[in-house]
């Protein structure tokens, strides 16, 4: 039989019920959800357009397109004129065929309202896994919203907002486990299989999986010394196994371990690190960047807090993704993910000792009880979370604003659109995002030069392409060799203004932003020449926001 409470005056009212009507409850989760969502996409400032900042995702729907109609996965490349049929791994293959459905489905309208939802959720498991913590919920939210803000650089409709959702969903399920332990905990290894086709940030939690044994351990030892015991590395040889099985489970793809070889040397590789954007140093001149250096300095000072309760994981997970963090910004999201959750709990300890002794009439005690009364609202989601998903899948398109097409501030839209023919079927230069957009309009009927897949195209063809789109000296070298008929470029390139010159092109057309060039036939070329090594050189920024060439 259900237990009930009573209310005076009021017949009694069973718990199932009363649980029922809570679900109709909005909870402070629901509103972060609800602020996210609005704010950032539907409202804010660039909008839903926002999410196509980065053309890689015209690659995805194209390559999940031929996923769906060949039933099979790629294993050779599908868009160059430059490494044609050589090997490529389509890592995030089941995300790129999930595009294409929604794409072909519902147009942009079901893409980025997918990505916007993965986004807010991302923000709300975090909020919540922070409360789950104990922390006091303002400095939980004030320490989410650095998060957030930290990580919108990589606020995109790329494959790479899947691990966010699934990184913040597993670091939670470590800390539930490491508290209370269970079976639930080996979910994850299902979780990493399908990840691993999903992303490529599978390897972040790998390695998360891999400092939770060792710190385990360093715990275990502690606590045997203190007792005067033998350690008990139960613990860490049960981590041990799960790291091991989701290790393995990182192998269910449809490249085996040939993708992690080919991961390993994509991240050893100089060139990548030295000339990818998102690969290079933090430059703390944005106001996402400022939001980390804030979590970076009160997370390293939350370190020697968590080694005094002998809190070995976390303090490993913190200094190692601060490591990675400073060291590419690629990471830094992971950093927030993995430090904002004892971040907000050391804050949280600080703020109660300093207002201990306040009174409860007090501005800090006024707070404090606040705090207390909103806490189990805040560890809770409600049916009320889904409302404005509805409402924005159902309105017409018009009256929600969905794009139609990539920024045309950003991308060559017009110019594509105006010259289909004439881009179609020849040697394109263009930039390597601006090919991106190509390969999502005019594939196949038109093979890129190089495109957003830094992994796939290596130095060789990296350090040409740099120096035509640079104007270095041996650039006429390089048009030669790649036999380009035609250029569409930005403007602001140097290449723009040599080939304005050059007797052997002629300018077709620009709209402020895009040139179009063709080769007059007949003319003499110089004879190639080896193009030069190009050190520490960073390409032409095709991106203000640091960007996931791999993905």
């Amino acid at each position: 039989m259900a237990t009930s409470y009573s209310i005076p005056g009021q017949p009694a009212v069973g718990r199932n019920a009363f649980a029922r009507l809570r679900a109709f409850q909005p909870s402070l989760p629901d509103f972060l959800f609800l602020a996210v969502l609005v704010w950032l996409f539907a409202t804010g400032e660039g909008g839903w357009v926002s999410l196509l900042a980065d053309a890689d995702t015209g690659w995805h729907i194209r390559t999940g397109e031929w996923i769906l109609a060949n039933g099979r996965v790629p294993v050779h490349d599908l868009y160059s004129f430059s490494k044609p049929g050589q090997p490529w791994f389509a890592w995030e293959w089941l995300t790129d065929a999930l595009y294409a459905i929604l794409h072909g489905a519902f147009g942009w309208k079901g893409l980025l309202l997918l990505s916007a939802c993965i986004l807010s959720a991302f923000g709300v498991v975090l909020f919540r896994h922070i409360i789950w913590k104990g922390a006091n919920p303002f400095v939980a939210l004030l320490f989410c919203l650095l998060s957030i803000g930290a990580s919108t650089s990589h606020f995109l409709a790329r494959p790479h907002t899947i691990t966010l959702l699934a990184f913040t969903v597993c670091m939670w399920m470590i800390d539930v486990d490491r508290c209370k332990g269970g079976n639930r905990i080996w979910w994850m290894i299902p979780l990493v299989a399908v990840w691993v086709n999903l992303h490529g940030g599978f390897l972040g939690m790998i390695a998360c999986l891999g400092l939770l044994c060792v710190g385990t351990a360093a715990e275990n030892y502690l606590e045997g010394k203190t007792n005067g015991r033998h350690p008990d590395y139960r613990p860490a040889i049960r981590y041990g196994v799960l790291f091991a099985s989701c290790g393995g489970a990182t192998l269910l793809n449809p490249y085996g371990w040939k993708l992690h070889q080919h991961v390993a040397s994509y991240l050893r590789s100089d060139w990548i690190r030295e000339n990818i954007r998102e690969f290079l140093a933090p430059r703390f001149r944005s106001e996402s960047d400022l939001q980390f250096e804030i979590l970076l300095f009160v997370g390293l000072v939350t370190v020697p807090w968590l080694l005094a309760r002998r809190q070995i994981v976390p303090a490993l997970w913190i200094l190692f993704w601060g490591h990675n963090a400073l060291t590419t910004v690629r990471h830094i999201a992971l950093y927030g993910i993995v430090a904002a959750p004892w971040i907000a709990l050391f804050v949280s300890d600080v703020v109660a000792r300093l207002t201990s002794a306040a009174s409860r009439t007090s501005f800090a005690g006024i707070l404090r009880q606040i705090a207390l009364d909103i806490s189990p609202a805040c560890g809770r989601n409600t049916v009320w979370m889904v409302v404005p998903v509805v409402i924005l899948a159902i309105l017409p398109d018009a009256r929600v604003g969905w794009p139609e097409d990539f920024p045309k501030q950003k991308f060559p839209v017009v110019m594509v659109a105006r010259h289909p023919d004439r881009l179609s079927g020849g040697r394109l230069l263009t930039q390597d995002q601006w090919a991106d957009y190509v390969i999502y309009r005019l594939y196949p009927r038109q093979r890129v030069f190089i495109d957003g897949r830094s992994d796939f195209y290596g130095s060789a063809i990296g350090n040409d392409y740099i120096a035509v789109t640079q104007g270095l000296p041996n650039w006429q070298g390089v048009l030669k060799q790649y036999d380009f008929d035609r250029v569409l470029c930005p403007v602001k390139w140097p290449l723009y203004s040599l080939l304005r010159l050059h007797p052997q092109w002629r300018l077709v057309d620009e709209d402020g932003l895009a040139a179009l060039f063709e080769r007059l036939p007949g003319t003499p070329v110089p004879p190639a020449q080896p193009s030069p090594s190009v050190e520490k050189k960073a390409s032409p920024p095709s991106n203000e926001n640091p960007r996931d060439s791999r993905s």
